[in-house]
């Protein structure tokens, strides 16, 4: 691959989380790095110059969980680098597999895929965690449901310690939850939906994090959505375990009153909650208890979702909406740009041992440049990418990717240059 031009950013609002900065200036690219941050940068002959005019420039985002490497949809949604779940088909469990989803973005997406916990997903043997950290996993997942055995669940634990990897679990009872669509409340039996308690999820939570204490283990809880559940990860983080938490944009802006009409796109895992506990995990990830927000793409066929609710396989297709999404929390005053910033580049970054996440020099160049102002209703019909399914259709937004930067190369989006 030939090695790009130099870039110069000029006159762009840089916003670099892992800092905390929030200034106007230039920023340089050189040999697929940042060489140069600061005011009136001088710009090598060869380079491309790019007219910011006050535009964001940003780390490029992390996706810290998706279920299919979707470059078209990431690169709408400003991301870069995706870390993918497991629940593939096969699931990742066999080094080769992993060292072949580590290629299926290339060349305009770094995928970095997580090792399943167990072979086939199953919940009861130990995957070969070693052979897969070797061939490219960057951490080691349960997938989609939790692991069901707290006695495998404490192996798994101990055997990732030792190799150093951090474990990203589904925080949820499996017993509790199995065979539910809904949580349990008003909205659930006026809907006639099969139904779990919120609770499910806090009981989970807290059995994995009790065992990752007696483990000495690094865990991350992969989908936090209810207060009970923002409440145990905060108590963790007080008696000092290394735990961190995400959550994804349909537990901050939607709560179970999207599930009338039975609206199949809202059918999710884990499920919408009630108001309180949306809520609570904008609270959460106000007050750093929350460390990131990642989109869960997982884009489904209009035959999984065009269903009756309760037979639509969960799951929507967010990558794309992942920046705008995330930046209502900005325009409502809940979060200041940099520490948002920070929850989609700056924490997967650092949590899962990635450069990116800062505007540094010498830092990778994965780099994003949006305007957050744009206004736009979704239309889940035109979003790129392999999904049309999103809880989000026909909402209205703000928010767009201007181009965004992998490595040095252009990957997506224009800008005025000279």
């Amino acid at each position: 691959m030939s090695e790009p031009k130099p870039l110069v950013f000029r006159g762009a609002r840089l916003v670099d989380p892992a800092t905390g900065r929030d200034t106007p200036g230039d920023l340089l690219i050189a040999d697929r790095r940042i060489a140069a941050v600061g005011a009136d940068l001088e710009a090598p002959p060869t380079a491309r110059v790019i007219e910011a005019r006050g535009a964001v420039l940003a780390p490029a985002l992390v996706d810290s969980g998706v279920f299919a490497a979707d470059v078209a949809a990431s690169h709408a949604g400003g991301i870069a680098t995706a870390l993918l779940m497991p629940d593939q088909s096969p699931p990742l469990d066999d080094p080769a597999l992993i060292e072949r989803a580590e290629r299926m973005g290339k060349p305009g997406l770094w995928v970095r895929p997580l090792a399943a916990a167990t072979r086939g997903l199953l919940g009861r043997e130990l995957g070969e965690l070693a052979l897969m950290r070797e061939a490219g996993a960057v951490a080691v997942a349960t997938g989609r449901q939790a692991i069901a055995d707290p006695a495998v669940m404490l192996r798994l634990l101990r055997y990732a310690t030792g190799l150093g990897l951090v474990v990203v679990t589904h925080g949820e009872d499996a017993g509790l939850a199995a065979g539910a669509v809904a949580t349990e409340g008003r909205i659930a039996s006026r809907l006639g939906l099969p139904a779990a308690p919120a609770a499910a999820e806090a009981i989970g939570i807290a059995r994995d994090l009790r065992l990752a204490r007696e483990a000495g283990a690094r865990l991350h809880i992969a989908c936090v959505s209810t207060a009970e559940g923002v409440a145990a990860v905060r108590r963790a983080k007080a008696e000092g375990l290394d735990v961190t938490a995400g959550t994804a944009p349909p537990y901050v802006l939607l709560d179970e009153t999207a599930l009338l009409g039975y609206r199949s796109f809202a059918r999710l895992s884990p499920p919408l909650r009630a108001a309180a506990d949306r809520l609570a995990v904008v609270e959460g990830l106000a007050d750093g208890t929350i460390d990131m927000i990642a989109s869960r793409h997982d884009p489904r066929t209009a035959e999984d979702k065009r269903q009756p609710f309760a037979d639509a396989e969960p799951g929507s297709a967010d990558a794309a909406l992942l920046l705008p999404l995330s930046l209502a929390l900005v325009r409502d005053g809940r979060l200041p740009l940099a520490r948002l910033l920070a929850c989609l580049s700056t924490a997967p970054a650092r949590r899962f041992g990635l450069a990116g996440g800062t505007l540094q020099p010498g830092a990778p160049a994965d780099l994003l440049l949006f305007d957050e102002t744009v206004p736009f209703r979704i239309d889940a019909d035109r979003l790129p990418g392999r999904g049309r399914n999103t809880a989000f259709d026909g909402m209205e937004a703000a928010g767009r990717p201007l181009l965004l930067v992998k490595g040095g190369d252009i990957v997506f989006g224009a800008a005025a240059s000279r």
